[in-house]
């Protein structure tokens, strides 16, 4: 028995007191995950978003969207539980997801345990009945508790199997969680389309009810993604093995071959989905072409203007004026005849490549974010000169100019979104070819190299001048045309549509999409324009999917989207 009092070595007691530390360090990380993911989702719960999404149903008394969160952040913390120098031994794996799930889980609990402060459920209007019906599961509230913090360790330990599967497992996974959760939000989109048509119809019938899509079709259209995002890699391997000349032309054009694509998308949905998606696409394809005019200033010549909005309401104004029948229009007190749409847009065209080159004559010693600022003051020189008495008796003021008629072609009016969106998106198709041919021009080059250095360029042999006027003026001749479609399409001009947020907006979508980027202008276009329009049914919530879209974005992408090859340091403005 003396052996059992015996005094342990030194070496000994050093490893035991090291043991603790050594346990903690490695929890450090799951606790973190756990910590930040319950945040997360305390925070949609009292913003008001977990309920709201929870109004919405991804599969048919299985899962609503608000319950997809809390099930998806649960896996997130799992995942991101593991670290990147974990042995292949699963037991640690497992012990680390349980812990990052258990501290989500916890979390969760201790915001269903404010339900019982009477105080804070007056302060915070979020807390309602039905989130808590929604945490609870229907339990009391201790019972509720441990439900939560079990469940979320079991949900740690799924994300934590799943951040060791392989990565053609891990994508195809992810692929047809993705087409589910996507078939169950626009379900009312996607029914709208397979209802359109006889052959697809049945199509909609098996995957959708009335209220959502149902678990048969939740089962189908995950399976199939699952089987399309595992044979994807597969067959373009045997296709590079099998035409390597193609593949290698596919490769070299990869750019070229996706935008093709996109545009082919885009062309194709507004005639299957109906008027809606046209209206939206149709806001989509201004942007676009506002977004390829306002690259030229700011991608190409590095010039940020923020007051691109007068040059657009100039294309809408002079058309409004050339165009309508009105007692403001200038058919109504001269002897100029009220004019079609196709003779009116070239006019209107032409005066916003006048009013861009004045534009840029007081402007052309100033760089960087003071020529923000001048362009801004500038924009809001337009705005208050439209609002004015002085203006008044031609452009009536803040009542607006109305009957401003749609353009024909030959005998058909162009008067539904859907024949708009098609004119506007044969414009955009126009005014990126243009933007195209440029870049590799002469003008294009000149246009790079006062970006990256003004003195070097001057010294190279740029006219200054001249490089920066054309770059506002052909910048200003697609705004222009922009604003000329986009009087057709509400048949009235006001004041208040061309206010400073428009111009944040175009050079948003720049930056998100790449600066510089003909295909990012597009892309961010979809992302800032068209995200929001579906995502509508969520309110005002919707701008803070909008604002978390942008930051993830601008993390994990600084330089956008479809970004160009271009040295890091060759912003405009100060932007990085």
């Amino acid at each position: 028995m003396l052996h059992m009092w015996e005094m342990p070595e030194p070496r000994q007691l050093a490893e035991r007191n090291n043991t603790i530390p050594v346990i903690l360090q490695a929890m450090a990380r799951p606790m973190l995950a756990g910590l930040a993911c319950g945040l997360a989702g305390l925070y949609a719960a009292f913003v008001g978003i977990l309920v709201l999404m929870h109004g919405r149903v991804i599969i048919v008394d299985v899962l609503t969207l608000g319950q997809c969160v809390l099930l998806l952040l649960g896996l997130a913390a799992g995942a991101k539980s593991r670290t990147a120098t974990a042995t292949r031994a699963i037991l640690p794996d497992l012990a680390r997801g349980a812990v990052a799930g258990s501290v989500y889980g916890a979390a969760l609990a201790c915001g269903l345990a404010l339900f019982q402060i009477a105080f804070l459920r007056t302060v915070l209007v979020s807390l309602s009945p039905e989130l808590r019906r929604m945490l609870s599961f229907g339990l009391e509230s201790g019972p509720a508790m441990v439900t939560l913090v079990v469940a979320g360790g079991a949900l740690g330990v799924a994300g934590s199997l799943w951040s060791r599967l392989g990565g053609e497992q891990r994508r195809a996974t992810l692929t047809a969680a993705t087409a589910v959760i996507v078939a169950g939000t626009l379900q009312q989109l996607l029914q709208t389309v397979l209802q359109r048509f006889s052959f697809t119809k049945a199509i909609g019938d098996l995957l959708f009810s009335w209220a959502g899509l149902k678990w048969q079709g939740a089962l189908l259209v995950g399976a199939v993604a699952a089987v399309v995002g595992s044979l994807w890699p597969i067959a373009k391997r045997e296709f590079g093995a099998r035409q390597p000349t193609l593949h290698a032309l596919l490769s070299d054009n990869r750019s070229a071959f996706q935008l093709a694509l996109l545009l082919l998308g885009l062309s194709v949905l507004p005639a299957l989905a109906g008027p809606y998606i046209g209206q939206v696409l149709l806001m989509v394809a201004l942007y676009t072409l506002m977004g390829m005019g306002l690259n030229i200033e700011v991608g190409l010549a590095g010039l940020l203007d923020l007051g691109f909005v007068a040059f657009f309401a100039v294309g809408a104004y002079a058309t409004a004026l050339l165009t309508a029948d009105s007692s403001v229009a200038l058919s109504a007190y001269t002897s100029i005849p009220a004019l079609s749409f196709w003779l009116a847009v070239p006019i209107a065209v032409a005066l916003s490549v006048i009013v861009g080159v004045l534009f840029g004559l007081p402007v052309l010693g100033v760089r960087g974010d003071y020529l923000a600022v001048a362009t801004l003051g500038l924009g809001e020189i337009v705005r208050v000169i439209v609002l004015s008495d002085f203006a008044a008796p031609i452009l009536n003021g803040a009542q607006g100019i109305l009957q401003v008629p749609r353009p024909f072609v030959g005998s058909v009016e162009l008067s539904s979104p859907v024949s708009l969106f098609y004119l506007t998106l044969v414009c955009s198709m126009f005014a990126a070819f243009v933007a195209w041919r440029l870049q590799a021009s002469r003008l294009g080059r000149a246009w790079m190299a006062l970006r990256d250095d003004e003195e070097v360029a001057q010294a190279l042999g740029v006219n200054l001048v001249k490089a920066k006027l054309l770059a506002y003026g052909l910048g200003a001749a697609f705004a222009g045309l922009a604003g000329a479609i986009f009087a057709t399409m509400l048949t009235s001009v006001y004041p208040n549509s061309f206010n400073l947020l428009l111009s944040i907006n175009v050079l948003a979508l720049i930056v998100i999409g790449g600066i510089g980027s003909i295909e990012g202008v597009i892309v961010g276009a979809i992302l800032l324009v068209g995200l929001p329009e579906l995502l509508r049914e969520f309110g005002e919530y919707r701008f803070l999917f909008y604002g978390a879209a942008l930051i993830a974005i601008m993390i994990m992408r600084p330089r956008g989207l479809w970004s160009t090859s271009r040295p890091s340091g060759a912003m405009p403005g100060g932007l990085r």
